[in-house]
Parts: C-alpha cells; structure tokens; sequence
C-alpha cells in the first residue's frame, strides 16, 4: 500500500500554548515563509541565501508580545522535484529561526503539485496540521501571506487569512483576498485587533 502523503512538521524549540488567548484575538498566528517572512528564492537550500522581508522581525516580534503562538506553513515543491533534501529544508528553517527566533511548530509540504496531496496550499492540509500540533482551533487562527494559495488555504481551513502583495502577486489575487495590508507590522496589528479597520470593501 502507498503511503499517505502527509506534511513535514517540525517542531519548535518553544513551549507550546495549552490556553488560547480570550476575546477576539487569535490563537496562533501562521505566516507563509517564502515572499512574506523571507525574500522568495525558489528552491533555496542554502541558508547563507536567506533575507528578511521588510518588517518581518518587527512583526514576528509584536505576535510574541501578545502572547499568541507563531508558526510557519509552507510548500516546498523543489523536495518533490529532487531539488532539496529534508536535511536542506531543515537548515533553511534553523537559520530563519536565528534571524527571528524560534517558531511553535513548522508545518511543510514536500509534495508536488500533480501528487495529489491535501496539504500543498492552496488545499487546507497545512494550515489544519498546524492547528492540530498545538491544539488551537483553526477558525481561531490568522494566515498571513503574499500569494492567493495562502489566502485560499486559510479560507479551506476556516482560518482568516491577510494578504500583503508583492511585486509577484497577482491582481485577481489581491482583488480576491478579504483582507490586504501594506506591509506585514500591519497585518499583524490586523490580526492582533480584528475591531481595526480592514481597508476599503470588497
């Protein structure tokens, strides 16, 4: 029998929230790693390559403040492709984590996009292996990243998601996401406080 195709998850070197937090403000927060917390190099193996988006440390920073956990939710078709290795998605993720500390749990998907898997957003799969590795309940949790597949996983999952563009992401996806923010500080100050104003309506 083929095994199921499941998510890489790795856990984080902190400790892992038992309480979500009260009121409005999310449980966890999860950001796209490629385009949102680091500078997009396709198939990037090599940690010397990594950079910070704009804003990317203030951001991780404030979710932390607050208290609410943060994770990472990514695809990484190049494993699939035979273009990384585990051991060079791994190396990627410590160094991100020295740039802006350590993340709660980060969930990635290795798989191709003719594979057929349920985690390769825009399917839900990563967003709800997440959810499920902490114990947070996925319509408490905030998906913040560059491209509509971010936008549509966290729609499938019943998480709220926020767009920040780039220069790559599409129009009709900027015009299809619920919510933008300029920049991430800001869509975290979205996330962190949802009675803000979201922008114009859609």
């Amino acid at each position: 029998m083929t095994p199921p195709l499941v998510p890489w998850l790795f856990p984080g070197q902190v400790r892992q929230h038992p309480h979500v937090p009260g009121g409005l403000r999310p449980a966890a927060v999860l950001f796209d790693r490629d385009g949102t917390l680091v500078a997009d190099v396709p198939c990037n193996g090599d940690p010397s390559r990594v950079t910070l988006m704009p804003g990317a440390r203030e951001a991780v920073d404030a979710v932390r403040a607050a208290g609410v956990p943060v994770r990472v939710v990514t695809n990484q078709p190049g494993v699939a492709r035979g273009l990384l290795t585990r051991r060079d998605v791994e190396a990627v993720r410590l160094r991100v984590e020295e740039l802006l500390g350590p993340f709660a749990v980060w969930a990635v998907c290795p798989h191709g996009p003719q594979e057929g898997c349920a985690c390769r957003k825009p399917a839900p799969g990563l967003v709800l292996a997440a959810c499920r590795r902490i114990a947070v309940p996925p319509e408490r949790t905030a998906v913040i990243g560059d491209i509509g597949s971010d936008m549509e996983a966290a729609r499938a999952a019943g998480a709220r998601g926020v767009l920040v563009p780039t220069a790559v992401t599409r129009a009709e996806e900027n015009a299809a996401a619920d919510v933008t923010a300029p920049d991430l500080p800001t869509a975290v100050r979205l996330v962190l406080d949802p009675a803000l104003p979201a922008g114009e309506p859609r």
